[in-house]
């Protein structure tokens, strides 16, 4: 992880808010740069705007410096998804804040486990994630990444977090 930038100002906690309709055409712009980057899967906009309500964003200097997004598999399990930080904003710890979001909501709406898979483990290993498994995440595998153009040669790798 980069270290912070001397400019950095320090970002808040409540500076989080969950995502707005209006917020969409950028939280995608951010993907697709990840995406094309190889560092995320692609997501449509029509998918974006289905899973609204999942995103939460950090908004700086009038723009969506980074969003996150909290999805569902079943009583238990949440993963961590669509997780970037616009390349000005990094070092900022914007990441970090976001996933410590996610994984708040996670508890208050009773989920004892929280995944993710990801190209960068040891960010999510700093935030107490452990790498495990794929297999171990059947909700995740059959439910989502069997569909993925990835399935027979996905190179992410799964964390989970134990929510207390």
């Amino acid at each position: 992880m980069p270290a912070p930038r001397p400019d950095a100002t320090p970002v808040p906690a409540h500076a989080i808010r969950p995502a707005a309709i209006h917020d969409v055409p950028e939280i995608h712009h951010l993907v697709e740069i990840y995406a094309t980057q190889g560092n995320l899967l692609p997501r449509a906009m029509s998918e974006l705007y289905r899973h609204l309500r999942d995103f939460f964003v950090i908004e700086m200097q009038g723009r969506i410096a980074a969003c996150g997004a909290l999805e569902i598999f079943t009583e238990s399990l949440g993963e961590v998804r669509s997780l970037v930080v616009a390349d000005e904003f990094k070092g900022r710890g914007l990441g970090r804040l976001l996933v410590a979001r996610i994984a708040d909501e996670a508890r208050e709406i009773g989920l004892k486990r929280l995944m993710a898979l990801t190209y960068v483990p040891g960010f999510f290993h700093k935030l107490g994630f452990q790498t495990v498994p794929k297999d171990t995440l059947p909700e995740k595998v059959w439910s989502v990444c069997v569909k993925c153009y990835k399935f027979n040669s996905c190179d992410e790798i799964a964390v989970l977090l134990e929510l207390k």
